[in-house]
């Protein structure tokens, strides 16, 4: 049986970039999204014009509610699930050392691992993330856990091992040899890539190479990722790493990058360029499924390799600026023409809830210098929270939006369940202009939004419980 979902609808229509979402831009007041039985989209539209077809579809009234499409997190450390707002009295790599290597190693108690995989996919069903791109654990026992634990859930994810072959003796229970790095990834590819259904294009379990970062690995680890990804980037196996991330003068990740491999980029390490000089060793990481966090600090020529070969960026301001890492400028990524989604990176900061991060987005580019400095518009915002994430994973053809024939990943929000989001939704200012007032709208549904007011939260049409 279809099943109609009756509310506020917002969702952005079609394929647009980030820079023209305001036109793409749908709200339907007295929305009806139909769900056919086989979680697909059916139809959307306002109820008073729905077609006779559905008239007899089972009816979930969610009124005065909002449904917006699902919310898509491409950065997020599943490791890090209990390590959030940790201290360590310095910046990224400080952080790692002190704090994170040695949270992260706690995941080589298998009891420990799979506490940290059913917090980590709760914690996702309450913030109504629907898909993400997890940089998992170094231990295969907790990614077999949080695999499971996403299956049994119903969950969207791509994750894979973090993979490190060098570092601090804190890092030490993490590193692997090569060889063993290389074997692992594979192995987990096997056991897990589209191990749901067995079809890539149908399946909601996805795994991919993730390199730590650069100074993690070595050029052998590298060139062996490489080797790797050539044998399996046809089966839509995923890449995910870091970039560009913390540039303090001498002692930040960027410099020290540049140092140890000799490299003219940062971004030349994952192009198959990690050799002294920028010279090629080995095969480009680069690709329509790879997504790299962060991405302050790139050159003009790094955002346009990234945009020719179709590699996203995973934009994460609350790390950001809890690891005082500085801010991506806005108005020239968004001009390379790079695909950019949000990333909570929790564990680099204290927020699960994409919104926040849209919320934080706006507040930091506001704040861009001169004329660097920027407004954004609600429907970016919209965008990038949802459509750009679902692109970043190279799947935009299956969820993201509401067209029709997608599969049906949603999010319900009940603004009376948080009083602050209802007060500014029902109480707020709005100017006479219609469109003004619907941007007026959901500003402050986004920006107000917290974890209490996710009432439900659907994947291909299916209702996911929390526990």
């Amino acid at each position: 049986m279809k099943h109609l979902y009756r509310g506020q609808i917002f969702h952005i229509s079609g394929s647009p970039k980030v820079d023209s979402a305001h036109d793409a831009l749908v709200f339907i007041e007295d929305g009806a999204l139909v769900v056919s039985d086989d979680g697909r989209i059916a139809w959307c539209g306002e109820f008073s014009s729905l077609p006779a077809e559905h008239e007899h579809s089972s009816v979930v009234d969610y009124r005065p509610g909002f449904i917006l499409p699902g919310f898509v997190d491409t950065h997020v450390h599943f490791p890090q699930t209990f390590a959030g707002d940790s201290y360590g009295g310095g910046q990224l790599l400080e952080w790692l050392e002190r704090c994170i290597f040695p949270s992260e190693s706690k995941l080589g108690d298998q009891e420990f691992g799979q506490l940290a995989a059913a917090e980590f996919t709760r914690r996702r069903v309450r913030t109504g993330t629907t898909a993400a791109m997890v940089f998992g654990s170094a231990f295969p026992q907790a990614q077999d856990a949080l695999f499971e634990e996403t299956r049994r859930r119903g969950l969207r994810i791509v994750s894979g091992r973090g993979i490190q072959t060098r570092g601090p003796d804190s890092a030490a229970p993490l590193l692997t040899g090569e060889d063993k790095a290389i074997e692992l990834t594979a192995a987990e590819i096997d056991k897990w890539h589209a191990a749901d259904t067995g079809d890539v294009a149908t399946a909601l379990l996805h795994v991919a190479l993730v390199p730590r970062f650069s100074l993690s690995v070595t050029p052998k680890t590298l060139a062996a990722l490489g080797e790797l990804y050539t044998d399996v980037r046809s089966k839509g196996v995923y890449v995910h790493t870091h970039l560009n991330e913390n540039n303090r003068p001498g002692t930040g990740e960027i410099d020290a990058t540049k140092a140890a491999y000799e490299v003219d980029t940062y971004l030349d390490t994952y192009d198959g360029k990690f050799l002294p000089g920028s010279k090629v060793g080995g095969e480009s990481l680069l690709g329509p499924r790879t997504i790299l966090a962060h991405a302050v600090h790139c050159q003009d020529g790094e955002l346009a390799r990234m945009a020719e070969t179709g590699t996203s960026i995973s934009h994460c301001p609350v790390s950001q600026l809890f690891l005082g890492s500085g801010t991506m400028p806005w108005l020239r990524t968004v001009a390379s023409g790079v695909n950019i989604s949000l990333g909570t990176d929790h564990g680099g900061g204290d927020e699960s809830l994409i919104s926040r991060v849209a919320n934080d987005a706006f507040k930091v580019h506001i704040s861009e210098a001169g004329d660097a400095g920027v407004s954004m518009h609600p429907a970016e915002m919209l965008f990038v929270s949802t459509l750009a994430g679902a692109r970043a994973l190279d799947m935009e053809d299956r969820f993201g939006n509401f067209d029709v024939g997608k599969e049906a990943d949603f999010v319900v929000i009940d603004p009376e369940r948080w009083p602050a989001l209802y007060n500014s939704v029902a109480h707020g200012a709005r100017a006479d202009d219609a469109e003004m007032a619907r941007d007026q709208l959901l500003f402050a549904l986004l920006m107000q939004l917290r974890e209490p007011a996710i009432a439900s939260v659907y994947v291909k049409g299916r209702k996911i419980d929390e526990d």
